[in-house]
């Protein structure tokens, strides 16, 4: 990580260089995409039964009922396809008698009608039916594919050998990158070490988060319970895969199988078939082909889906969308129709006087001042798409205000209310201690037990909030874990690691700006949440006046490799930085540089307040690195820090901009050479 300074580098990055990462690593993709990929796979209902007559039939199904023009797109051969023996050239070989015709044929018969095409192998010595698997052969592979000119590659993880997971996905992720061709990867890392976190870091545009599903409703239920908690993990370019579809195999009723693709779609999970395309029910055609439902999917709004509120049997799933709206689904569990309830402003969309919905799977239209209320089928959703409709309410006033003391749109608590400036109880309002963290005591804030949210209006006017969060001392108890999650909007904006009793607190501080509403919940850390007692310890809010929120576009020069867009800074090309880490809080939005740096964002004499914390990137460790932030407002300088470390943390910028037509984000050696200097200013927004 030694920087010659020789090697300083310029770079200029419009406002929508790059795409926003997931709490995973966000090195590029092998190939960067911009929704989850729909389209077919032949494994859930033929498994091995397959041949090249299948996957042409199987295109030409698609072409014939519409379901290209909605976007399916991928058909994608599993398992079986290949020789039992590689060449005398150690390359792969496709089944003699069940693709006659070779790959590279039939991907020339799918391209030709407007399709793309997938194919199969493992990160192994064999596949999961025992033939040729990649390890080892990644270059060969990955050039053989390419000749195919096949589209997406999806990598099982059978046969393993033991060897690391992280590696072997790597190896053929780099292969990938190197072949030529554009090659969707697709990472199938069942039973290994957790893929969401290493998936991105290796090149993975989606990868698996389960076992294989099966055509039934137990199989649907188990592989939903294990999204929970995993919505951090997804962004724009890479997906968590809950695995594919089985509407249509017969395993299930059509309640059930509308079920299962609504909550697939609203978790922007990859819309992949599994059943028979020739032959298919006006009812499995009405599901699959609902553009409504698919929109949803295809639309990255700042979060994938996830559960907003567990009633017992039933339960609310919300995601946020690109037009403001919010993509809700209500989901009953039980052999019994139910009534299932949420609001607006537990959805995210809190204070304004009227919303309308529309029914996604009866296309019915209605207006409510806030109320979202469905009598679900047994096994069966209502889905619908929220909108703002009214007047907003009026922005808090301006100053700082503890979260405690302020009105609560709505909150939801694990175990007991959530509550007012004291530790959560668990029973009944009030019941609660002093809020402290591994000692540390806080007169206000929010006490908490995991799952929990908090609402509070912002009414577009509070730039910056802050807190110190952590499991509070009533709790002793290892298994205590927890995640602080901020969205505004229903959006991710930050979230913290998973924090234990014994850890001290963690001091949060994000760019709120422009947001009409906030949302402080706390997941548990995907374990049992008997002991998450969680506090916000001295939540506060800084409100001004209302304004538009952005990030800010930048251009200039940059000490080593490209300044980045929501990325750290990876020292060489665009886009092979982690996701920005500083002071043990991950941050959605950041401009990753390394010292000196010298960025210039434009004003226009229009924006008001500029916010950020700067801080050393969590992917360096070294004490060595040492920067100074500096802002220049129109040649001024308004802001310098004193040197930021990694055993300093990071620091809050709050800054009056009011009037100003440029800024100059400023990353200076702290005096001691740039060595390990990868500073980030995380969150930097600007309220205009």
């Amino acid at each position: 990580m030694r920087k010659p300074l020789s090697f300083l580098a310029a770079v200029i990055l419009g406002a929508a260089a790059l795409a926003v990462p997931s709490p995973a690593a966000a090195s590029t993709p092998v190939v960067p995409i911009t929704a989850p990929p729909m389209g077919w796979n032949s494994w859930n209902k033929f498994g091995c039964n397959i041949d090249e007559n299948l996957i042409k039939q199987t295109a030409d199904a698609i072409v014939a009922n519409g379901l290209d023009a909605l976007g399916y797109r991928y058909v994608n051969i599993d398992d079986c396809w290949m020789a039992s023996t590689r060449d005398a050239q150690g390359r792969l070989q496709p089944h003699p008698t069940r693709f006659p015709g070779g790959i590279r044929a039939l991907a020339d018969y799918v391209h030709a009608r407007g399709l793309k095409l997938g194919i199969y192998e493992s990160a192994g010595t064999a596949t999961c039916q025992g033939l040729p698997g990649s390890l080892d052969h990644e270059v060969v592979d990955a050039n053989t594919f390419a000749l195919w000119q096949i589209d997406l590659l999806k990598y099982d993880n059978c046969n393993n050998q033991g060897r690391p997971d992280a590696q072997r996905y790597q190896a053929m992720g780099d292969a990938l990158k190197a072949s030529g061709r554009a090659i969707v990867y697709s990472i199938c890392n069942w039973g290994g070490a957790e893929p969401w976190v290493f998936g991105p870091r290796v090149g993975g545009s989606l990868w698996r988060t389960t076992g294989d599903i099966s055509d039934n409703w137990g199989s649907v239920l188990s592989l939903l319970d294990q999204q929970n908690g995993l919505e951090p993990f997804a962004r724009n370019n890479g997906f968590n895969d809950p695995d594919m579809l089985e509407v249509g195999n017969g395993g299930m009723t059509a309640t059930e199988y509308t079920a299962h693709f609504s909550l697939w779609a609203l978790l922007n999970a990859p819309l992949l078939l599994g059943n028979d395309l020739r032959s298919m029910s006006a009812q499995t055609l009405g599901i699959i082909r609902n553009a409504e439902v698919v929109a949803v999917n295809q639309d990255w709004g700042g979060s994938q889906g996830r559960k907003l509120r567990d009633f017992g049997e039933t339960e609310v799933w919300a995601k946020p969308m690109s037009d403001g709206g919010v993509a809700v689904v209500l989901f009953n569990r039980t052999t019994a129709s139910a009534t299932i309830s949420t609001s607006a402003a537990e959805v995210g969309l809190g204070g304004s006087t009227g919303y309308s919905l529309r029914n996604l799977w009866t296309g019915a239209t209605s207006t409510s001042t806030g109320a979202i209320s469905a009598t679900v089928a047994a096994h069966g959703v209502a889905m619908f798409r929220v909108n703002r409709s009214g007047t907003l309410a009026a922005a808090p006033a301006a100053g700082t205000h503890q979260v405690g003391d302020l009105a609560w749109l709505a909150s939801s608590n694990g175990w007991g209310p959530a509550e007012r400036n004291r530790a959560n109880g668990e029973q009944a309002a009030a019941d609660g201690g002093t809020l402290t963290i591994n000692g540390t005591s806080y007169a206000k804030g929010v006490g908490a037990h995991a799952d929990s949210a908090v609402h509070v209006y912002l009414g577009r006017a509070c730039p910056l909030f802050t807190a110190s969060v952590g499991i509070d001392d009533e709790v002793s108890n290892a298994a205590a874990s927890a995640r602080f999650q901020v969205y505004g909007d229903g959006r991710l904006l930050a979230y913290s690691g998973i924090k234990r009793a014994a850890d001290g607190p963690t001091r949060l501080s994000v760019s709120t700006g422009g947001y009409s509403t906030l949302e402080l919940r706390v997941t548990d850390g995907r374990g049992d949440n008997t002991y998450d007692h969680a506090d916000w310890g001295a939540a506060a809010l800084t409100c001004t006046a209302p304004g538009t929120g952005s990030t800010p576009a930048f251009s200039g020069s940059n000490g080593w490799g490209p300044a980045e867009r929501d990325q750290s800074n990876g020292e060489q090309a665009v886009g092979d930085g982690l996701v920005p880490t500083v002071g043990g809080v991950s941050y959605v939005r950041a401009i990753g540089a390394h010292a000196p740096a010298d960025l210039t964002v434009a004003l226009g004499g229009t924006c008001e307040r500029f916010t950020a914390t700067a801080g050393i990137d969590g992917e360096v460790t070294s004490a060595t690195a040492r920067v100074v932030f500096s802002v220049l407002a129109d040649g001024t300088q308004i802001y310098t820090s004193a040197p930021v470390t990694v055993a300093s943390g990071p620091v809050s910028i709050d800054l009056d901009v009011t009037g100003r037509s440029a800024l100059r984000l400023v990353v200076g050696d702290g005096g001691n050479g740039v060595d390990y200097d990868h500073a980030d200013w995380a969150d930097a927004r600007l309220l205009c």
